[in-house]
């Protein structure tokens, strides 16, 4: 039983890691050219735990700037810009955070139950 929840925290942390991954590239390339968020969906295992699914692209079109100076205008003076919201990705980087915080308090917490548990045992 504490193995399963051990598992099922560890799981979460794992998915929320790779969430904060992602929120991390979307960031860093918020004024890229051409580039689209990330997006990670989750998917519930069949322990009880959750995984990452598969990555998805941002859908929304991207922005045309107007600046006839950057290398990748076109003859219009336009060129796609990223569709990258960097307020989402902020709210979805603390969101991913205090869910991989509760997911390492609750792993803490059943270690020191395991611990404790144990230490009852040899008495």
């Amino acid at each position: 039983m504490a193995g399963d929840a051990l598992s099922i925290a560890a799981s979460g942390m794992s998915a929320q890691s790779r969430r904060l991954r992602h929120v991390a590239e979307n960031m860093a390339n918020a004024d890229t050219p051409g580039f689209r968020a990330k997006r990670v969906a989750f998917e519930a295992d069949g322990a009880g735990g959750v995984r990452p699914g598969g990555v998805t692209l941002d859908a929304r079109p991207l922005p045309r700037v107007h600046d006839p100076a950057h290398p990748m205008a076109g003859t219009d003076g336009f060129y796609e810009g990223s569709n990258v919201d960097l307020v989402m990705e902020i709210a979805d980087s603390r969101e991913a955070q205090r869910s991989y915080e509760a997911n390492l308090r609750m792993f803490d917490q059943v270690r020191q139950m395991r611990t404790a548990l144990i230490d009852l045992l040899r008495r």
